[in-house]
């Protein structure tokens, strides 16, 4: 079957290849957080964005194929509720950005910065910091090297959603500095056709949002 996106908690993941890439995406309760497993398919290495919860079902998910790291998109609790246990299970270094590292309950062992590069065997992810929902989230951008530039796939954790960026708490100043990083970096770079990933709920693409960029301006969350 074809890959949707559409993941519920207590349900079946849903698994996209990409060329260089295969996107496991789970979600797990209670808040309805995604996971997502990324596989190298020519080395079988296994990255993990948001160890959110239910440590033993994502440890079932990634099996005994080796987890190079686990990479946390922001502090928030929700996002990394089974990150000890998956951590201390596989050895694998904790990556996030400086600015949220001291929020989680596990040392990052690689900080990243924006325009950091994470490897998964061999296919490379950037990372895009988009200030604004927490001081140090992150987007991961995926490409497979040029090959799908037209088509890029994006990793938005809770800075980017279908319908809006991320939850700034009526703050204008932080929703100002978040709209601001999600349209230069994200937008402005990247084409309509790129795939965007979300911490929560189901995905969409750039095309699909960019029509409503006003609207969200004008709104102002």
């Amino acid at each position: 079957m074809s890959y949707t996106g559409n993941v519920e908690a207590g349900g079946r993941p849903d698994v996209r290849e990409l060329p260089g890439l295969a996107v496991t995406k789970v979600a797990v309760g209670p808040y309805d957080n995604n996971a997502y497993i990324l596989r190298c398919t020519a080395t079988g290495e296994q990255l993990l964005v948001d160890a959110a919860n239910e440590a033993s079902r994502l440890l079932e998910l990634l099996g005994d194929r080796p987890l190079a790291r686990i990479v946390t998109t922001h502090r928030h609790q929700d996002h990394w509720m089974a990150l000890g246990k998956v951590a201390r299970a596989t050895g694998a270094p904790v990556v996030a950005h400086p600015r949220d590292a001291e929020a989680l309950p596990e040392p990052v062992t690689e900080p990243v910065e924006q325009g950091s590069t994470i490897r998964v065997g061999r296919a490379t992810l950037e990372v895009i910091h988009l200030r604004g929902h927490t001081p140090g989230s992150i987007a991961l951008l995926y490409d497979a090297g040029g090959e799908l530039a037209a088509t890029p796939h994006l990793f938005t954790g809770d800075s980017l959603f279908p319908g809006g960026v991320g939850n700034t708490w009526g703050d204008p100043t932080l929703f100002k500095q978040l709209l601001a990083d999600v349209e230069e970096r994200v937008f402005d770079r990247l084409p309509d056709t790129t795939w965007f990933y979300p911490g929560h709920g189901k995905d969409s693409t750039l095309g699909r949002e960019r029509p409503s960029l006003p609207e969200w301006r004008s709104r102002g969350w």
